[in-house]
This record gives C-alpha cells, sequence and structure tokens, in this order.
C-alpha cells in the first residue's frame, strides 16, 4: 500500500477546506440525494461526498457505507485529489498502491473506485465525489463525465451555503 502524498499546497488546501465550516456537519438532503442517485446511476455499492481533511476523509454524504470517516493514509480519495481529472481504479486488487490496503483487503473489499475531484473556485481540491464497487469493472468515458459533472454540482451546493453563525 502507498498512502497519498500531500499536494505541494495541503496547508492552504486544508485552511479553505476548514473555512467552509462544513467537516463534521450534520447530513443535508442536498448532497445525500446526489450519493443515491450515484449509487443507482452507476450501479454501485457505495457513493460517498469525502473530504480530505489533514488525517481523515470525512464523507459528508455516504451511501453504503456504515462509517462517516476514514484515517487519510488509507484512502483512495487522498489520491484522487491530487489531480484535476477523474481518477480511476478498475481493480484495487491489482493496484500497486492499494493491493494490500486494508480497505480492500478487509471491509467493505474495495474492488472498483472512481473519484471526482471537488474543486473549489479557488483552485483548491478539497475531496471527491466518489464511486466504489465490491466487484472490479470499468467506466465508461460518458459516465465518466457524468460523474465529473456532477461532482461540479457538489462544489456549487458546498459554495452556495452561508457559513453557520
Amino acid at each position: 500500500m502507498r498512502p497519498p502524498p500531500l499536494p505541494s499546497d495541503e496547508a492552504e488546501r486544508v485552511q479553505a477546506l476548514q473555512e467552509l465550516l462544513i467537516l463534521d456537519t450534520p447530513p443535508e438532503d442536498r448532497f445525500d440525494i446526489l450519493t443515491t442517485y450515484c449509487r443507482s446511476r452507476f450501479d454501485v455499492d457505495i457513493a460517498l461526498i469525502s473530504l480530505v481533511d489533514r488525517d481523515r476523509q470525512w464523507f459528508k454524504s455516504r451511501g453504503g457505507l456504515n462509517v462517516s470517516e476514514t484515517p487519510r493514509e488509507i484512502s483512495f480519495c487522498g489520491h484522487a485529489i491530487l489531480d484535476t481529472e477523474v481518477m480511476e481504479v478498475p481493480n484495487a486488487q491489482t493496484d500497486e498502491r492499494f493491493a494490500d490496503n486494508p480497505l480492500v483487503i478487509g471491509d467493505p473489499g474495495i474492488r472498483f473506485y472512481v473519484g471526482a475531484p471537488l474543486i473549489l473556485s479557488s483552485g483548491y481540491c478539497i475531496g471527491t465525489l466518489c464511486i466504489i464497487s465490491k466487484r472490479p469493472r470499468q467506466l465508461a468515458e460518458e459516465d465518466r463525465a457524468h460523474l465529473q459533472a456532477l461532482a461540479r454540482t457538489v462544489v456549487s451546493e458546498i459554495e452556495s451555503s452561508p457559513a453557520p453563525c
């Protein structure tokens, strides 16, 4: 397993995420609707809105997963935030970054992962909209574009939210 490296703008990225005041907030229908849609549309076991904090990835919305966060050092999303393009792992068991990852060899048994980065208007990537399956597969190109468009919708919702008082 390879832990994800830190982005070059890590301190500023984390500060931008924390300034949104979204971490550790209650679930919201406007986000849960999107993860529910993703599970159905892409026929996957799990869909998440994952926000990558300093030491963890925290799930603003989660469908098909019972935990609200996992350590960043084992996160797939920690790798996905390093690029502006969708990251796809067709079979985690054969990918050297993830083959012996606890999320692959144990619960939830990740095989297929696709993460679309959540890029703020400031340019900082704060997390992903990701889909996960317990069986290996590949995503069609039009589905990648569709997931990326949904990720932009997530960002729009996050940025349009007034900060809590």
